[in-house]
């Protein structure tokens, strides 16, 4: 059965068997990843190409393995290698893009935009790790910096859509 009433009265479990509050850091920081994948999801419904969307799946599962880390399941679940991924994807995809002169503003088309949002749940995500860890051991260290290129990666894929769709940036004007 998909309901098992025993977060009926406000707590849940975490992959450890420890019960916390629905309201608890690591809870909220773990649904903040969860929000992003569901994001993340319709970005991949929305994208054409089929590289994209493969990198896309790629993110979807790391992001699941960020969960389960971040419930405390035991294991090494974000690498070092998960964060070069994502730089060998923005590196590609920068080469197609102009030289950023000034502060993109998240526009664009459909995809552009989801994207954009990914980026804005992303850093939220990262903010929320912070405060859950302010001194990070070796993993909780290694997973920021996967989701701080993640950020990275998000804003990087709607210029290169941009450029793949013929829509110019639009730049903030003071």
């Amino acid at each position: 059965m998909i309901y098992t009433k025993t977060g009926d009265k406000g707590t849940t479990s975490l992959a450890s068997g420890q019960r916390v509050a629905k309201t608890d850091a690591r809870i909220e920081t773990y649904g903040t990843a969860d929000e992003l994948n569901s994001f993340v999801g319709l970005l991949k419904a929305e994208c054409e190409y089929h590289d994209t969307k493969k990198q896309l799946n790629y993110i979807q599962n790391k992001l699941f393995n960020l969960g389960a880390f971040l419930s405390e399941a035991p294991g090494e679940w974000i690498t070092e290698a998960d964060g070069h991924a994502l730089e060998g994807y923005i590196d590609a995809m920068q080469l197609q893009v102009p030289l950023q002169r000034a502060f993109v503003l998240p526009a664009g088309n459909r995809f552009m935009a989801l994207s954009h949002v990914c980026r804005t749940i992303t850093r939220r995500l990262e903010r929320k790790m912070v405060a859950l860890a302010p001194e990070p051991d070796a993993q909780m260290q290694v997973s920021l910096i996967f989701v701080n290129r993640l950020s990275d990666y998000f804003f990087v894929l709607a210029r290169w859509m941009g450029v793949n769709c013929d829509i110019s940036d639009d730049f903030w004007v003071k």
